[in-house]
């Protein structure tokens, strides 16, 4: 049953000015994802930060927002999904003007966990408005645009920082997303229809504290690992709790009479296998992203416009990918596309493994392109999967449950990435930096920025054998990590194509004792 709002006919003919309200508003989510990794060198000169605190200038957004996409997501079913993304549009540009004039690092990162707050409730508020308006032939089209606008945000947030940076000051890497919130906020005034679920179950304020509590300390656990080291006391601890209390959350769920997220819906292959691809995806992308802006920059010698500029492929195969994948669903399946997705991640993935310090830049651009053209085909049919699994009224929830996935799995992608990165990179500096100052050496063994800034100051000889050899290092680290994401996303095509339907089931909802994964 639709929730209750505007005209449904009003609703209908202003369905695609909506869509483009509503990925407008996505678009500040994408843009920030990225746009502050090619600011990090800039950023550790304007602050004298640490490496740990980099991290968490970046981090803080993805602890907070992951732990109240859930929460936010079931009380935009609840009170108004319109009325959250307005909320979210205004925590979110006010937050960045503050990111912008920030005057320290501790301010930077408390600005950056408030615009947490305003992305948990504007990404789950797009998703389930669309699934509201869109009927169920025209969703997975509506969807494909969606997340190629998503993905184009997350490609172009290096461009754009690049060019900020280039001809701005660092702040303006977060002012540029007060004009997109303004226009998304007017527009959104007339154009998005209110939806709620139309029969709201008493709130579950135990369920909501489980959830924020248990994906933020796993998240912040995956966070501190690369630094701290993934056996270290606070890390294991954290992971230790953080899946207490996820086992706690999932005990209360079972048991509550109304559940702020019913897990019968995992019983659904296409929900939890929609969910476990966009979460070996994300694993995967956001690991190789990371670990891309520091190659571009520190390897090959770009600046940060010049990296972002290179970097332009991605969102060009997301938004192809993304864009014409309802096409592939309708002729071959959801299975068989995600799972195709998929196999050219793993594919390009073992690719990277290959490259060199001086690796040519078609073979990079080219590489960018499929990458993010297999990720786009793996992205908008998994959301329409989980979407179209659950009835209209559950919408929030199930697009907050969606966006949780991709932010946990991204968060530990980043985390596994970057410790197999430190490890690999620090094992192979570690003969090369002997006659250096103690603490030039400390620091030229723990980063690939820091090397090549020493070796600028060493005389001759000595600054291209440490600035070589910490090149190559940092090449060879990332091509061993990428291996790992690439085995991620090759399990995860064979599982996809085994085990999730091709097409949506009759009922949301609906599970299946024996999936037709044909």
């Amino acid at each position: 049953m639709k929730s209750p709002g505007p005209d449904t006919s009003v609703v209908y003919r202003r369905r695609w000015y909506t869509l483009v309200t509503l990925s407008t508003s996505l678009l500040i989510i994408g843009l920030d994802n990225t746009v502050l990794n090619v600011a990090i060198p800039t950023l550790q000169r304007e602050f004298n930060a640490t490496a740990t605190t980099l991290q968490w200038m970046i981090d803080a957004y993805i602890l907070v927002f992951a732990g109240l996409l859930l929460t936010m997501g079931s009380l935009g079913d609840r009170f108004g999904r319109k009325r959250a993304l307005q909320a979210g549009i205004v925590v979110f540009g006010l937050s960045s003007m503050v990111a912008a004039y920030a005057g320290s690092s501790a301010q930077l990162i408390t600005a950056r966990a408030l615009m947490g707050i305003g992305g948990a409730l504007i990404m789950p508020s797009t998703l389930s408005i669309i699934t509201n308006v869109f009927p169920r032939d025209e969703r997975g089209k509506a969807i494909g645009i969606w997340a190629a606008v998503a993905g184009m945000g997350i490609g172009l947030g290096p461009l754009l920082g690049g060019y900020l940076l280039e001809h701005f000051w660092w702040g303006s890497v977060f002012f540029i997303n007060i004009p997109i919130a303004v226009v998304a906020l007017a527009a959104g005034a007339f154009l998005v229809p209110e939806s709620r679920d139309p029969d709201p179950p008493r709130l579950d304020i135990l369920g909501a504290l489980l959830s924020i509590a248990a994906v933020s300390i796993l998240v912040f656990a995956i966070i501190e690992a690369p630094a701290l080291g993934w056996t270290d006391g606070l890390v294991v601890s954290g992971l230790v709790v953080g899946l207490v209390l996820l086992g706690a959350f999932v005990y209360w769920e079972r048991r509550i009479e109304h559940p702020m997220l019913n897990l019968a819906f995992f019983r659904n292959p296409r929900f939890s296998g929609g969910a476990g691809a966009i979460s070996v995806g994300f694993f995967s992308l956001f690991g190789v992203i990371f670990g891309l802006s520091l190659y571009l920059q520190f390897v090959q010698g770009y600046s940060p416009l010049e990296a972002g500029v290179r970097m332009i492929p991605l969102p060009l195969g997301m938004v192809v990918g993304a864009g014409t994948s309802h096409r592939l669903v309708a002729r071959l399946g959801t299975n068989r596309v995600v799972a195709m997705g998929l196999l050219i991640l793993s594919g390009l993935l073992v690719s990277f493994s290959f490259w060199e310090p001086d690796t040519e830049y078609w073979v990079l651009g080219v590489s960018f392109f499929a990458m993010a053209y297999g990720m786009g085909n793996l992205m908008a049919p998994s959301t329409d999967a989980v979407m179209g699994a659950v009835p209209e009224a559950n919408a929030g929830i199930a697009s907050a449950m969606n966006d949780v996935t991709r932010m946990v799995a991204g968060a530990f992608g980043v985390a596994v990435t970057g410790s197999v990165i430190n490890t690999a990179y620090s094992n192979t500096m570690a003969d090369a930096l002997e006659g250096l100052p103690r603490q030039a050496a400390e620091a030229a063994g723990d980063s690939v920025g820091a090397a090549v800034h020493i070796a600028a100051n060493l005389p001759g000889e000595a600054a291209v054998r440490l600035a070589d050899t910490a090149k190559t290092a940092f090449t060879d680290a990332l091509g061993i990590a990428v291996l790992i994401s690439a085995g991620a996303a090759l399990v995860g095509a064979v599982l996809i194509r085994r085990f999730m339907p091709a097409r949506h089931l009759p009922n949301p909802g609906q599970a299946l004792s024996a999936p037709d994964a044909t």
